[in-house]
């Protein structure tokens, strides 16, 4: 009996990046600065974690190829949402942030047409599941 998975790991890892470099693209436009891309903890993974200013923002992308199964943000749970917290409060004991910097978690939603070639891209800033 032979199970098919509907994408491997390496086409869904692909198709993330694309994303994520998509969502980085957009935050340096808009006068982010890109610290870290794809930091992992034992804890879990921030996609992006970017500054402006005095702001320090992690953000989580998500990319998909229609919404189908609701809007790609639907995805960012409360249990994601827990795991990222715990990332985060490691992050900032490794790296030592002033605590005079503001903290806060956005969602970068890119959402592909059919075809893959155009985009829309939504940035939820301080996202609150």
């Amino acid at each position: 009996m032979t199970i098919q998975k509907s994408k491997n790991k390496t086409q869904k890892r692909i198709f993330g990046d694309r994303g994520e470099s998509i969502a980085c693209g957009y935050l340096r436009n808009h006068g982010y600065d890109i610290l870290k891309r794809n930091y992992n903890c034992k804890f879990g993974e921030i996609d992006i974690i970017a500054r402006k200013e005095k702001n320090l923002i992690f953000v989580e992308v998500k990319t998909r190829t229609g919404n189908y199964f609701g809007e790609p943000q639907e995805f960012v749970n409360f249990q994601k949402l827990e795991k990222m917290n715990m990332a985060i409060d490691f992050f900032i004991n490794e790296y030592d942030v002033p605590e005079d910097y503001i903290l806060r978690i956005d969602v970068v939603e890119i959402l592909f047409d059919e075809s893959g070639d155009k985009y829309k891209l939504n940035h939820i800033e301080d996202f609150n599941n």
